[in-house]
């Protein structure tokens, strides 16, 4: 989605505070979709290691404490959907992300919400592939219609809020062996996330759209 014309420009290295006009057209798009009855859903994805992202810690006084850690790349890749009413959709593997799942992420999309949706996501190269087209092509685009964010706007996702709660909150502390150590940890933190409606809204008021 691309900035409204009566914004000031957009600094090019900027990456929050910047584009208020690009935050207005998102929040009048979203304001559109819910008024002709559409669902619009904000999709972004990010990576989980074995690593522990460490809140706290506790230790006698004078005596650091020292922890122990894996180092590995191996990771999982997730990717989720959420919308404004508080509802959450999420998917992970252990293999990078490609288009070939994103589009069988929004078939899920397509089966489990109801109606014409409207998919706010970014620029990502498996967004706009060959393969993406031909699923929209192929009656995808019957229910669909995608919407671009801004370069460099993570701000104006509220889908970004889902990763450090998962991964500072949920996770915190949390150091695994490996990936099958870490996938039910993972599942068990998005299902906590999930009983929580009030928090993902507030997704939204962070990104106030």
């Amino acid at each position: 989605m691309e900035p409204a014309t009566a914004g000031p420009p957009c600094p090019p290295a900027r990456r929050s505070g910047h584009c208020p006009g690009a935050r207005r057209d998102l929040a009048g798009h979203q304001k559109g979709a819910e008024a002709r009855g559409q669902t619009i859903v904000f999709i972004d994805a990010s990576g989980f290691y074995p690593l522990p992202s460490v809140v706290r810690t506790y230790a006698p006084v004078g005596q650091t404490l020292s922890l122990r850690e894996w180092r590995t790349r191996d990771h999982l890749s997730a990717i989720s959907a959420i919308a404004p009413e508080g509802k959450r959709y999420f998917h992970c593997q252990d293999r990078p992300i490609n288009s070939q799942d994103v589009a069988a992420f929004l078939e899920h999309l397509l089966r489990e919400v109801s109606g014409r949706m409207v998919i706010v996501w970014d620029g990502a190269p498996i967004h706009r592939s060959q393969v993406m087209r031909e699923f929209l092509a192929n009656g995808a685009a019957q229910r669909l219609h995608l919407a671009r964010l801004p370069a460099y706007a993570p701000e104006l996702n509220p889908g970004e809020g889902l990763w450090p709660q998962l991964k500072g909150v949920e996770l915190r502390d949390m150091c695994c062996f490996n990936i099958p150590h870490l996938t039910p940890e993972l599942r068990d933190a998005v299902k906590r996330v999930r009983r929580k409606p009030r928090l993902i809204k507030s997704f939204f008021r962070g990104a106030k759209l």
